[in-house]
């Protein structure tokens, strides 16, 4: 589950790394930055469902703080 989540987060920067890149190319020219950041936000949304899900089937437990 360790590695699912840290793939998860990788992906997200990248998408974000990919925004920045687009815009400063671009200047607005096309909706590839648009298109980064759809991705970015859709891996976050996925990546929070993962994270209920595997409570849900207590893949992962909570552990307070200590």
């Amino acid at each position: 589950m360790k590695i699912i989540v840290a793939i998860a987060f990788l992906l997200i920067i990248g998408s974000l790394a990919f925004a920045l890149l687009f815009m400063m190319r671009d200047k607005g020219r096309s909706n590839r930055t648009v298109n980064a950041l759809t991705f970015r936000v859709g891996f976050s949304v996925l990546l929070f469902l993962l994270v209920l899900i595997a409570y849900h089937f207590g893949l992962i437990q909570p552990t307070g703080i200590h």
